[in-house]
C-alpha cells in the first residue's frame, strides 16, 4: 500500500511500526510489558503476552490488561503525533480474549502538536518511589491530570484526607497479607532479580523503605536508590476507578493511567502507582467503600512534585522492539 502524508512522508507501515515500538515505554506491573504488538499492511494489533503475566499477584490478568491499555494510549499518541488518527476496536473478537485491540482504518490528518508533545512526555517519564518535596499540588493541576484520565474513560477521584487515611489502612493491611504469600514474594524476588529488559533493577528500588502516609510496596530488597530524609506529607493520592469489572473496563483504566501519568509529567508532577492495595480482595473492597460504593477501584496513584535537590532514577529497561513489535506481515517491517 502506498499510503502516504504529506506531514510525515513516510509509509505508513513505518508509522505503524514506530506507533507499536513508542508504545514500549508504557508502565507496566513490574515492568513485565505484557504485550505484543502485529503491524499489518493497514492496521495495527495489540495482544497479551501471557508468558510475562504475573500469575500469583495478577491472575486474572487484570493488571496485565490495564498495563495494555496503557501501551495502547501511548501508541494512539505516537500515531497521531506522526500525523496518523485511526479507529480503536478494543476487545475485537469474543472468541480470541488475548487479542485486546484493533487499531484500523487509518487517516492522514497532519501531525498533532499536542500529542508531540505527549510523545515527549512518554520518553522522561519513570516512577520515582523516593519522598516527594513539600511543595503541594496546585488544585488546578490535579484536576487537570484528573481530566485527562476522565476523557479516557475511568475516572480519578483525588481522595480528602480522611480517604488517605483509609487508603493507609488498606495499603498497610494489603502488605501484610502479601508478605506472608510465599507465591507473591517468589514472583517479587524474580522480577527485581532478573536481566534482559524487564523487572525492576536495583536503581529504580529505595535502598530503606521511605517515610510515608501510605506505604507502597515492599519489594522484598533493597535496592539503591537513596531516599532521603522527606515525607511525603504534601502527596496527593488518586483512586482510578469505573463503573464496570469487566477486561475492556481494565483495559480503558490503562488509557486512562496513560494519559493521567503523562499529563502529571508535563505539568512536573512525579507519580507512583500502588496496585498491592487493589491486588488483595478484603482491601479491594474496602476501597469500593471509600468510593461509596460509586465504582470498581482500578490502580492509586500517588502525585507528588518531586524533589528538585536530588536527580530521580534512571528509567527502568525495556525489552528490544524485535521481541515485541512484529512486522513479518509487512515484509520484514518498516
Amino acid at each position: 500500500m502506498s499510503h502516504q502524508t504529506p506531514a510525515t512522508h513516510r509509509p505508513l507501515t513505518t508509522a505503524l511500526a514506530e506507533a507499536a515500538a513508542m508504545a514500549g515505554h508504557a508502565p507496566s506491573v513490574h515492568n513485565t510489558q505484557p504485550w505484543r504488538w502485529r503491524v499489518l499492511p493497514d492496521a495495527l494489533e495489540l495482544r497479551v503476552a501471557r508468558d510475562r503475566q504475573l500469575a500469583a499477584t495478577d491472575p486474572e490478568g487484570e493488571l496485565l490488561t490495564l498495563s495494555c491499555g496503557a501501551a495502547l494510549h501511548h501508541a494512539r499518541l505516537a500515531l497521531a503525533a506522526e500525523g496518523w488518527t485511526a479507529t480503536v476496536h478494543r476487545m475485537p473478537d469474543p472468541a480470541d480474549p488475548d487479542l485486546l485491540a484493533r487499531l484500523t482504518d487509518p487517516q492522514p490528518i497532519g501531525a498533532d502538536p499536542d500529542a508531540m508533545r505527549m510523545v515527549q512526555c512518554m520518553q522522561v517519564r519513570h516512577t520515582d518511589r523516593r519522598p516527594v518535596s513539600g511543595e503541594p499540588i496546585a488544585d488546578d493541576t490535579l484536576s487537570a491530570i484528573a481530566s485527562a484520565a476522565g476523557r479516557e474513560g475511568a475516572r480519578l477521584e483525588i481522595l480528602d484526607r480522611d480517604q488517605v487515611l483509609q487508603l493507609a489502612a488498606s495499603a498497610s493491611h494489603a502488605a501484610t497479607v502479601e508478605a506472608e504469600d510465599s507465591q507473591l514474594r517468589e514472583e517479587l524476588d524474580y522480577w527485581t532479580s532478573r536481566a534482559g529488559g524487564m523487572g525492576l533493577t536495583p536503581e529504580v528500588l529505595p535502598e530503606q523503605p521511605p517515610q510515608t502516609t501510605v506505604p507502597g510496596r515492599d519489594f522484598g530488597r533493597p535496592g539503591t536508590l537513596p531516599v532521603g530524609p522527606g515525607h511525603d506529607q504534601a502527596a496527593s493520592y488518586g483512586l482510578l476507578y469505573g463503573e464496570e469489572d469487566e477486561p475492556v473496563s481494565w483495559l480503558r483504566a490503562g488509557e486512562a493511567l496513560s494519559a493521567a501519568w503523562l499529563t502529571a509529567t508535563r505539568l512536573g508532577v512525579s507519580a507512583v502507582p500502588l496496585s498491592g492495595v487493589v491486588e488483595v480482595p478484603a482491601t479491594r473492597q474496602t476501597l469500593r467503600q471509600v468510593l461509596a460504593g460509586l465504582g470498581y477501584p482500578y490502580l492509586v496513584l500517588r502525585l507528588g512534585i518531586a524533589d528538585p535537590a536530588h536527580a530521580g532514577p534512571p528509567h527502568t529497561p525495556r525489552l528490544p522492539r524485535e521481541q515485541v513489535v512484529d512486522t513479518s506481515a509487512v515484509d520484514g517491517g518498516a
